[in-house]
């Protein structure tokens, strides 16, 4: 416990309610009710206490009754030099559990998981224009066409999404996972600020990743997962694991996450995603009907939106 740790160090005599509450700032009695149980200690207060005393974050870990739980937050991106180093300390971590063979990843997908587009594309410099002008003042003014990736950014997105491919997974769609994407080519089409040839030919590339997703979960390569939940609207959480380490990645803001490294907590994620699991279809065994329903809605959407495309332009005539 944090509390006996703290108890350790100070003087002999001393009494800890009056040290507690000394540092918090708070009443003798106060900090009665959190040394006993009665009244939750807060994170900042957890910090205090773990900063004056010189104690390192992983002593919060026993505090575990009291879920409190360290977190790596990855840096804010808002530069293009940011997302690059952004994708290069994601390789590294997943380098880092990938490297013993026997790990496995969990992505419960919202959006499209973007490993499925990092290899220099049209979709994959749509994906990331999207993303750098939501995230940074820098492209406000800047059409699709004139937007190009740097040759370190397009090898650091390369590098993350080979490494993607050689990990054991299990992703869990729904038919609205291709949703956003989708919005998003209308998005700025309606905007102006990419044509409807460039429109026409990102839905392609988005037919494209969803048939090679289709030809992965029918081929004989269990490396790839693909479950079907209906229930649930999934958050983009990813969980990755080997048999020595976990890592649980929690959605913070657009593109950041909080990293939790905690045995517990990454213990209780994975069992909340095997539930989620047990809840889905799986998509790789599914009868051929099924699995060809499930890949249709998707395609009719993509089919959708290049029918309306292609509406627009023989209708634009004022």
């Amino acid at each position: 416990m944090l509390f006996t740790r703290i108890f350790e160090m100070i003087p002999k005599g001393s009494s800890l309610n009056e040290e507690i509450a000394t540092v918090l700032g708070i009443s003798y009695d106060a900090a009665h009710r959190r040394i006993s149980g009665k009244s939750k200690l807060s994170l900042d207060e957890a910090l205090q206490l773990s900063a004056h005393y010189g104690l390192s974050l992983d002593a919060l870990q026993e505090n575990a009754a009291q879920n409190i739980v360290a977190v790596h937050k990855t840096q804010s991106i808002s530069s293009v030099n940011d997302l690059q180093q952004y994708f290069e300390t994601s390789t590294q971590y997943i380098q880092q559990i990938a490297a013993t063979g026997d790990s496995r990843l969990f992505y419960a997908a919202k959006d499209i998981p973007l490993f499925h587009f990092m290899d220099g594309s049209a979709l994959c410099r749509f994906k990331i224009y999207v993303w750098m002008r939501l995230l940074s003042t820098e492209f406000d003014h800047t059409p699709f066409d004139k937007f190009h990736l740097s040759i370190d950014l397009s090898n650091a997105i390369k590098n993350l999404g080979k490494l993607y491919d050689q990990i054991p997974k299990a992703e869990i769609w729904d038919t609205t996972t291709f949703n956003s994407t989708l919005k998003q080519i209308q998005f700025y089409l309606d905007a102006e600020l990419m044509n409807a040839d460039k429109a026409l030919q990102l839905c392609d590339e988005l037919e494209h990743v969803l048939q090679e997703s289709k030809s992965k979960v029918t081929s004989l390569n269990n490396d790839y997962q693909l479950y079907h939940n209906e229930l649930l609207l999934m958050n983009n959480t990813v969980l990755i694991k080997n048999k020595h380490q976990m890592g649980f990645f929690i959605p913070f803001t657009f593109l950041s996450y909080l990293l939790a490294t905690d045995i517990n907590t990454c213990q209780q994620a994975e069992a909340y995603l095997n539930k989620q699991l047990s809840h889905s279809r799986l998509i790789n065994t599914a009868g051929e009907r099924s699995r060809n329903i499930f890949f249709s809605k998707i395609s009719k959407k993509i089919d959708s939106l290049k029918a309306l495309i292609t509406a627009r332009n023989v209708l634009d005539f004022e």
